[in-house]
């Protein structure tokens, strides 16, 4: 049940945070969810021909939207600085393509579920949080935005579901693996996952 909201959590994005330069968070977020709308109910893209070319569409948003560096270093937590340059430059490849293979089929079967924005709250200076909810026929999910002001740019750092993060989601899983392993062996386990092994 909680990875299908988590699923929902992570359409949202997809819904809602194309960068853009500074304006209020809550404006970016509310602006930009029609440009990924737009994509997702395009009539030329129905159907399972199209869905090559809405997933292509999709993943250039997700390279703009998502400030990748700060999601990985927040994910890694403490455990971050154990990678060397390089291994965190591949670490940030695959987790992006671990996310992207967990929710793509989600977020292609968005069904025009009604999106309200409600507020922002300014975490400090250049973070805030966007909370939002997707209404569906039988219930209210909450879905909260966390993003960080970079280069005058608005980019999500995490997304918050039912008080558990997407962050705080993976960081359990990497922490486990770490626990047992070196990093060289946690990323022939991520290579493995994005391989379908």
């Amino acid at each position: 049940m909680k990875r299908n909201f988590m699923g929902l959590s992570v359409l949202m994005v997809f819904l809602s945070t194309l960068p853009v330069y500074a304006g209020a968070p809550l404006e970016t977020v509310q602006t930009n969810v029609n440009k990924v709308l737009d994509v997702l109910r395009d009539p030329k893209l129905k159907g399972e021909s199209a869905k090559g070319i809405k997933k292509e569409k999709l993943q250039a948003i997700y390279g703009q939207m998502f400030d990748e560096v700060e999601l990985s270093m927040r994910t890694m937590g403490k455990n971050w600085t154990k990678l060397n340059p390089a291994q965190q430059k591949e670490f940030i490849q695959l987790y992006h393509q671990i996310l992207e293979k967990a929710y793509i089929d989600k977020i292609l079967s968005y069904t025009n579920e009604k999106i309200v924005f409600s507020k922002e709250n300014m975490l400090s200076n250049n973070q805030a949080e966007v909370q939002t909810k997707v209404v569906t026929s039988s219930k209210e999910i909450p879905i909260f935005y966390r993003v960080i002001l970079k280069v005058g740019t608005w980019e999500v750092y995490d997304v918050v579901i039912e008080n558990v993060t997407l962050v705080q989601n993976y960081i359990r899983q990497f922490n486990s693996i770490l626990a047992k392993n070196t990093p060289d062996q946690l990323l022939e386990i991520l290579r493995k996952k994005v391989k379908g092994q």
